[in-house]
């Protein structure tokens, strides 16, 4: 009769003896990635295809994740309903943009003319510091470089025809994916934990406790997130858009607050349009001054405010946060980019519950073991 120790034993499959054991796992190992980085690319050309949805609806998720706290609030100390009260505030947030952007536009069309004209005393201030600088151009070599661009626009002329058509019909998708954001809002702010708990009674019931205790908790690091990168992007704003009296003022602060979203490549983008504006309308030495002012306002975001902000409220190292956002910006562009960190911070956050109560959790509950006699070990049960 076998010992018990010898019947728990795996049998060996027939042959496996003569494949070394490394190469065995090696091989187990590598038809379980490719299982999973195959689930990815699907995964990944989906939300390519359907992003005229898909990115509507993140943004939603983003939007009710910012504003629930104050739903809750207006909810709680006045006597509207939950529905009402997620319609008030998502109105008064669509009157403020809207006012801001109005302003902005307003600012732009007064400001034209001006703007032109302190462009073209710009430009000739720096053609003459390219003549008389440490470069030495003479006039024939600039306008040379002078006929080249144009030659260059003319070339491209029918690129920038293609280019209108593109945006023309970038511009019904913006404002369909605008339009389907604001209902998916309102819907998220109002009745988001009837529509979660539609999609958990879809699971397994085991895996039911886990999984809403899990994605509460990323829902709550979305929330985090969403909240400090709001204080995040108002500093770069302040500190770039409004330290120097530049033109437009007001739409230069907008742009990097709305940039500062996008991780890295925002700052950097939103910083090099405020350096060319102060390098066309004051001349070059505001221009380095503008560019020592951006890049001490975004050292101080990455050394001071991502630090203990952000990675108080995500627990993500500014490490992961680059390669998060290099990976999206790879795969889904400039989307991919902006929601990376997000997407990495809930992630984060659900993985760690799972491995933190793995042990707890009713998937990892021996069989024939009720969920009652769990209950008082489960988080918020």
């Amino acid at each position: 009769m076998p010992s018990p120790s010898q019947s728990a034993r795996t049998p060996t499959p027939p042959g496996a003896e003569t494949v070394p054991r490394a190469l065995r796992v090696a091989a187990a190992w590598s038809w379980r990635f490719l299982v999973i980085a195959a689930a990815a690319a699907v995964i990944v050309t989906a939300l390519r295809v359907s992003s005229l949805v898909v990115v509507p609806l993140a943004v939603a998720a983003l939007v009710a994740a910012l504003l629930a706290p104050a739903v809750q609030t207006l909810t709680g100390r006045t006597p509207l309903r939950r529905g009402a009260g997620a319609l008030v505030v998502l109105l008064v947030t669509v009157v403020v943009v809207l006012s801001l952007v109005g302003l902005a536009a307003t600012q732009l069309a007064s400001g034209a003319g001006t703007m032109r004209a302190s462009a073209e005393e710009g430009l000739t201030q720096v053609t003459d510091w390219l003549q008389t600088g440490p470069l030495h151009l003479s006039s024939a070599q600039l306008g040379g470089y002078v006929d080249q661009a144009r030659e260059s626009l003319k070339g491209s002329s029918r690129l920038l025809t293609s280019g209108l058509l593109t945006v023309g019909t970038s511009a019904g998708h913006f404002l369909a994916g605008l339009l389907i954001c604001l209902i998916a809002s309102y819907f998220f702010l109002a009745e988001g934990d009837r529509i979660w708990r539609f999609f958990v009674r879809m699971l397994p019931r085991p895996a039911q406790e886990p999984t809403n205790e899990a994605f509460r908790r990323g829902w709550v690091s979305l929330g985090h997130y969403a909240r400090t990168q709001v204080l995040v992007a108002g500093v770069d704003a302040v500190g770039i858009g409004l330290v120097l009296r530049l033109p437009f003022v007001l739409p230069l602060t907008l742009l990097v607050f709305l940039s500062s979203f996008v991780p890295i490549v925002g700052a950097v983008f939103s910083g090099a349009v405020a350096v060319l504006i102060a390098l066309v309308t004051k001349g070059p030495t505001l221009a380095l001054v503008m560019l020592g002012i951006v890049v001490l306002v975004q050292q101080i975001e990455t050394h001071v405010l991502q630090p203990f902000l952000m990675g108080r409220a995500v627990a993500l190292h500014p490490l992961a946060v680059i390669a998060a956002v290099a990976i999206g910006s790879f795969l889904l562009g400039i989307v991919g980019a902006l929601f990376a960190v997000p997407v990495l911070a809930v992630a984060n956050t659900v993985i760690r519950y799972y491995v933190g109560h793995g042990a707890d959790s009713d998937l990892a509950r021996p069989p024939g073991t009720t969920q009652e006699a769990t209950a008082a070990d489960t988080p918020g049960g």
